[in-house]
C-alpha cells in the first residue's frame, strides 16, 4: 500500500524540492520538500489509487465509520472520492466557522453521536487535522481517527493526536516517500542526503 501511494504522489509530480530557498508550510516551518496532494486532482486513475486506500485503511483502523470528513480545502475531494468508494455519507469542516449565512463551520449534515473519520491530505503538526476534530467534537460527533494521504512524521503531531485522544494513519510517509523518490530518480544522493538532514534536526526541534 505504501508503495503504490508514494508511487502514485511521485507519479503526479505532487512532490517538489527547493533547497534555495526552502517551502513555508503553513505552520511556519521551512521545508525542503513540499507534498501537494491537490495535483492529483488531475490525474483520475492515481487519484482512484489514492481512494481505494483511504477507504481500505479506514475499513482496517476504523471499521465503524459513519460519516467520511473532509478537511478544507485539500481534503474535501479526498473526502468525496472515499464516501462516494464507501457508500457513505460527507461533510467537510472549514478551518473555522462562516462570518456570514449560518455561520456554519461544519458542512453537510451530521447527527449527533455518528462516528465519523477525517480525510486530510498530509499531516506535518497536525495543527489542522486537530482543529477539525475538536469542531467536529464540538458538534456531538464521535470522532473515530484522521487517515492522511501523507505524514511527515513529526513527534509533534503524534503528541498532538495523543493528548487528543484520537488516532491517526497515514497511506505513506516522508522516509518512504523519499526511498521512492530516490529508486525512480527524482532525488538524487545529494538531495536525499538533505532531506534526511533536514528531517532528523526537524523531528529532534519537535519532541
Amino acid at each position: 500500500m505504501t508503495d503504490q501511494v508514494a508511487q502514485a504522489l511521485l507519479s503526479a509530480q505532487a512532490v517538489q524540492l527547493s533547497t534555495d530557498p526552502l517551502f513555508t508550510w503553513a505552520s511556519g516551518i521551512q521545508s525542503p520538500i513540499y507534498c501537494d496532494n491537490r495535483l492529483l486532482m488531475g490525474y483520475p486513475e492515481l487519484r482512484e489509487v489514492v481512494a481505494k486506500q483511504l477507504a481500505a485503511k479506514i475499513q482496517a483502523e476504523f471499521p465503524g465509520c459513519e460519516v467520511v470528513a473532509g478537511t478544507a480545502t485539500a481534503g474535501i475531494p479526498h473526502a468525496a472520492w472515499v464516501s462516494s468508494e464507501m457508500r457513505l455519507p460527507m461533510v467537510y469542516v472549514r478551518s473555522k466557522a462562516k462570518e456570514h449565512g449560518r455561520g456554519n463551520q461544519i458542512e453537510g449534515k451530521l447527527s449527533e453521536g455518528q462516528k465519523v473519520v477525517v480525510i486530510e491530505d498530509l499531516i506535518s503538526t497536525g495543527g489542522s487535522s486537530i482543529t477539525a476534530v475538536e469542531a467536529l467534537q464540538k458538534e456531538g460527533a464521535d470522532v473515530l481517527g484522521v487517515v492522511s494521504i501523507f505524514s511527515y512524521e513529526l513527534p509533534k503531531a503524534a503528541q498532538a493526536f495523543e493528548k487528543l485522544g484520537v488516532p491517526y494513519a497515514s497511506l505513506t510517509t516522508l522516509p518512504k516517500l523519499t526511498e521512492q523518490a530516490q529508486e525512480s530518480g527524482a532525488l538524487n544522493e545529494e538531495q536525499l542526503a538533505f532531506i534526511k538532514n533536514w528531517h532528523t534536526e526537524l523531528q529532534q526541534k519537535n519532541a
